[in-house]
């Protein structure tokens, strides 16, 4: 079973999937990505996640995110579920939905963790980077819905933070302020953010989102 890490490459792998065949780094091409998995069709809290997922495309979109879900069920049972989705949840699923029957991609992203289930995925949560690279691991028990406020949330800061010297403080959303890098000297702040910083201790340094007009 493979171990990912933070800053691993996101294994590459080919697929069948309810949008064609897809070969993952092919299919990310130069946009961001969100891998997440679902223990089986026809499930009740998956039901509502896809759901929401198809509605938050265009969030997605705006941060040139790729979505595409994962279950150990075959594309026909998997077109069906979509149908399913559609009407409980009065939306159109617009992303692809990987059929894994042979759990060929599940044990890739060790997905399926024995103690919890033999058979099926736990919810994981992988966002790569343009860059191919994991930036974000979540994993959720069956039972649990996953919070896709929060990955909006998150990635905001990872994309922030992957070209800007900060860090954002805890609960923080797009548009407050963030936190400099303890990297920066006091010297280079006034280049680095001319927005103006406060100085609440010498390692605490606050500063205005910089990518905001």
């Amino acid at each position: 079973m493979a171990t990912i890490r933070l800053g691993d490459e996101a294994p590459n792998f080919t697929a069948k999937s309810t949008e064609g065949d897809i070969n993952f780094h092919e299919w990310l091409g130069d946009s961001w990505g969100i891998l997440f998995s679902h223990p089986a069709d026809y499930t009740p809290v998956c039901t509502t996640e896809l759901g929401t997922v198809a509605k938050y495309k265009e969030e997605f979109a705006k941060r040139n995110v790729k979505v595409v879900a994962l279950s150990v069920d075959g594309l026909e049972s998997h077109k069906g579920w979509v149908n399913d989705i559609n009407e409980t949840q009065n939306t159109t699923v617009n992303f692809p939905i990987i059929a894994d029957e042979d759990r060929k991609v599940s044990e890739l992203y060790d997905m399926i963790h024995p103690n919890a289930s033999e058979k099926f995925t736990v919810r994981s949560v992988f966002v790569i980077g343009d860059d191919k690279k994991v930036k974000l691991i979540i994993t959720y028990p069956a039972s649990t819905g996953r919070n896709f406020e929060e990955l909006l949330r998150v990635i905001d800061s990872l994309q922030l933070t992957a070209y800007h010297k900060v860090a954002t403080p805890a609960n923080w959303k797009n548009g407050e302020d963030v936190v400099i890098s303890p990297a920066i000297t006091n010297e280079e702040i006034p280049d680095l953010f001319p927005k103006g910083h406060k100085e609440v201790k010498p390692y605490l340094r606050m500063t205005p989102q910089p990518n905001l007009d």
